[in-house]
């Protein structure tokens, strides 16, 4: 590996947050913002949000659900849509900043030289200049090893190194030096904040030192060689060094999802003390060899070629602004792995699962709370794990299910009288599993939608299908996933026609439009409900079936499922997103729900269901090219689904494109200088949506011959871009390892490994070839 070419790099510091670079280790992360008089770390720990358990159901919801049902089957819709209100619960609480390390250094000159990187290769950033006849180096990285960030400061002149060290929070917080020199900042988290554009007189509220709300700590500790430390009240300051080690650990009081963290709550100065001082006792090469054999064992699975660019040698910033000019495949590769950097950064076994900004927010009151939001941001997050071979990066979500499930099995009884468990749009740190929407404030139109725990058991389906892990599969797996479709069942509603359907039922965050021009949301049998509850009863199904359990439940789910109210083509040719034909052929909303069956789920295919795919493609093709960030990373996977490789590229063209600031903006995203996504503002969904997209246009494995063979398919959308290329390490379903090489836009090889035997069928163009694996072997293809 090349590893000049894993880098992103800039010759300027960060002038703005979009600007600096993320580092973290699943659970510590930081902005790197690389200023040569003052370096800047904003700080993040994964479990500092607002907020505590709390009474968030509504018993009235299932009085109200009655009588929404029955304005619905009267096509009085507009009273459906008011009565939605009356099932709604409060908003959930946001992910919060931990604060920033401040670093004025004392020196004086002209700059040159300036160089500011992140090392994919090594999950390491670094600052280089020149000042005064002098050359300053700085590295930086956060450990998973050792759950400290580390920062090394060194030059090549002994005894120049000299500044002072802050660091500062806009939470209830303060910091002071103590005794031994450590310099400790404390905090407590706000026990409510109300969300951007909905804040009430008393937006941020805050309890006393022993109520509600997290408490959190960071403790850093400098070791410098040479020169002096000299302890203030809250700054630290080093003078005369020739080298310096900082090393900085965080923790809150969070115990768990059940847990008020105020009352029963862990101590964060016992975890970063203890951390701290083991790290303390081992040298800067021990800790960055520790960190580095880690992250590689993740990162370093894959490794992807698709074409040399001339423009390699410029900075990520000039790269990014001339991309859609220049065919710079390398940099299409370079945000591929970014992703996968970004996925290892933010998510690790054991850590929160990675939220709509990953791991890094500077804000109390961050855009859309930077929540779980679960119909659509939160399952794309996890969309590249298993394909892209970072599995294990799975797990934070997966574990989030498991504890998501308990409390919706509450918000199923209270709310709508169901068996099983539910979830709405949006959750957090708590598992809120009600519907938001500060009850009868919200507008249903993303508040009114139950379809979270059913679209989320898809990951569990997928994890199996990818690992073959029969113990997680009937230990966790299944469970879930039944009580999700327990809930759907309840949930559905003869429709009088021998259909079920159900009602109410909202296409994420869209409206549609009457004949007399009011625009809507609430109707019956959405498209994408069917579609994710056909998805559910599927994999259910197929999961009984291979554990030999539940017989008369899967004979239940399968009649069920055959009367699902089927999709419909519309009058324009399109994939209905509604039980009636009231698409809009001019709507180029950036959600696209209704083609849940194309990506990610797999019910429509040119094999099973041709003309329901061209018609899906339609309503693609109506949509348009445009869209936030995240949006165009759906739309990537989409077009590789329909094997257009050309399309797919086009969307990855239009998404790294420079983005024109944070204002929120639902019609045009594009990319920041430090290729995070923008909707804008940034999600870092669009981030893991590229990455599947690109990997989805070299490797497909979502079909399965009619006796139950794997199909692989290599190259189904390779554009005309990447002529020439290679990719080792990918995924696919049935526990295989994919390797491709391809010269002049033909293939040329492939390389698949079998981690449990079993037959496959390796799909190049149109032809086919048959291998019956065992488990440990690699055939050439």
């Amino acid at each position: 590996m090349d590893e000049t070419l894993w880098r992103l790099w800039y010759e300027q510091p960060a002038g703005a947050w979009v600007e600096a670079l993320p580092i973290g280790n699943g659970r510590l992360g930081a902005m790197v913002f690389g200023g040569a008089e003052q370096e800047h770390l904003q700080l993040n720990e994964d479990t500092l949000w607002a907020g505590a358990p709390r009474a968030w159901n509504n018993p009235g919801a299932r009085a109200a659900l009655l009588k929404v049902r029955q304005a619905l089957f009267e096509d009085d819709f507009e009273r459906a849509n008011e009565l939605c209100k009356d099932m709604q619960g409060p908003f959930t609480q946001p992910y919060l900043t931990l604060g920033d390390l401040s670093l004025d250094f004392q020196t004086e000159g002209e700059v040159t030289g300036y160089e500011r990187a992140l090392d994919l290769t090594r999950a390491v950033a670094t600052v280089t200049y020149s000042m005064g006849g002098v050359t300053y180096t700085r590295e930086v990285f956060s450990s998973a090893p050792d759950q400290v960030l580390v920062m090394r400061l060194a030059s090549d002149r002994p005894g120049t190194l000299s500044f002072s060290a802050r660091m500062s929070c806009p939470l209830n917080a303060g910091s002071a030096v103590r005794k031994d020199g450590t310099l400790v900042l404390k905090g407590k988290a706000p026990r409510h904040v109300d969300p951007r554009g909905h804040e009430a007189d008393d937006p941020i509220q805050y309890d006393p030192p022993d109520g509600k709300g997290l408490d959190f700590e960071a403790w850093l500790r400098i070791l410098p060689i040479g020169g002096e430390l000299v302890a203030e009240q809250d700054v630290v300051h080093i003078n005369g060094a020739d080298e310096v080690l900082l090393l900085l650990s965080a923790a809150t009081s969070y115990n768990g999802f059940q847990h008020s963290a105020g009352s029963d709550g862990l101590d964060p100065a016992v975890a970063c003390e203890t951390v701290l001082a083991a790290a303390a006792g081992k040298s800067y090469a021990d800790l960055l060899a520790a960190h580095t054999a880690d992250y590689r064992s993740l990162f370093g699975r894959v490794a992807i070629d698709l074409g040399e660019s001339e423009s390699s040698d410029h900075p990520t910033d000039w790269r990014l602004a001339h991309f859609r000019d220049d065919n710079d495949p390398q940099l299409a590769a370079l945000f591929y792995q970014y992703g996968r950097y970004l996925m290892i950064a933010s998510s690790r076994p054991g850590t929160q699962p990675a939220n709509l900004q990953g791991i890094w927010n500077n804000m109390i009151t961050p855009p859309w709370n930077s929540n779980y939001t679960l119909n659509i941001n939160a399952e794309m997050n996890y969309w590249p794990v298993e394909v892209c071979n970072l599995s294990e990066c799975h797990e934070p979500l997966l574990r989030m299910i498991d504890e998501l499930a308990v409390n919706g099995r509450e918000t199923a009884r209270v709310n709508y009288g169901c068996n099983g468990w539910c979830a709405h749009h949006n959750s957090d740190l708590w598992r809120q599993s009600a519907p938001v929407g500060r009850y009868g404030e919200g507008n249903p139109v993303w508040a009114n939608w139950p379809m979270g725990g059913a679209w989320l058991s898809q990951h569990l389906w997928e994890h199996y299908v990818f690992t073959g892990d029969v113990a997680f599969l009937e230990d966790r797996g299944y469970p879930l996933m039944k009580g999700a479709a327990q809930f759907c069942l309840d949930w559905l509603v003869e429709d009088g026609q021998g259909h079920l359907v159900t009602a109410p039922a909202t296409s994420p965050e869209n409206l549609y439009t009457l004949p007399d021009g009011r625009r809507l949301a609430v109707s019956i049998a959405s498209s994408m409900d069917l579609a994710i509850i056909w998805d559910l009863f599927t994999h259910c199904i197929e999961a009984s079936e291979l554990l030999d359990v539940d017989a008369d439940f899967r004979a239940e789910l399968a009649v069920a499922r055959e009367r699902l109210l089927p999709y419909q083509i519309g009058k324009h040719g399109q994939l209905q997103e509604w039980f009636r034909d009231w698409d809009d052929p001019e709507d180029h909303h950036r959600h696209v729900s209704h083609l849940f069956g194309v990506y990610p789920g797999h019910q429509l295919t040119p094999e099973r269901t041709p003309e329901l795919l061209a018609a899906s493609r339609r309503s693609l093709e109506l949509r348009g090219d445009g869209g936030t960030g995240w949006s165009m990373g759906w739309k990537i996977n989409l077009w590789a689904r329909y094997r257009d490789g050309d399309h797919a590229y086009k969307m990855l063209r239009n998404m790294l494109q420079p983005a024109g600031g944070s204002e929120t903006n639902y019609v045009r995203g594009g990319t920041y200088p430090n290729l995070f996504d923008a909707h804008p503002p940034f999600q870092i969904d669009g981030n893991f949506g590229a990455t599947a997209g690109i990997a989805e246009m070299l490797l497909q494995s979502h079909r399965t011959t009619p006796d139950g063979a794997r199909v692989l398919h290599l190259l189904p959308a390779l554009p005309s871009a990447w002529p020439t290329g290679s990719v080792s390490g990918l995924r696919a379903r049935g526990g295989f390892e994919v390797s491709i090489t391809w010269s002049e836009g033909g293939f040329l090889g492939a390389r698949i490994t079998s981690d449990l035997g079993g037959r496959c069928v390796v799909q190049i163009g149109d032809r086919l070839v048959e291998l019956d694996t065992v488990a440990g072997t690699s055939y050439e293809v």
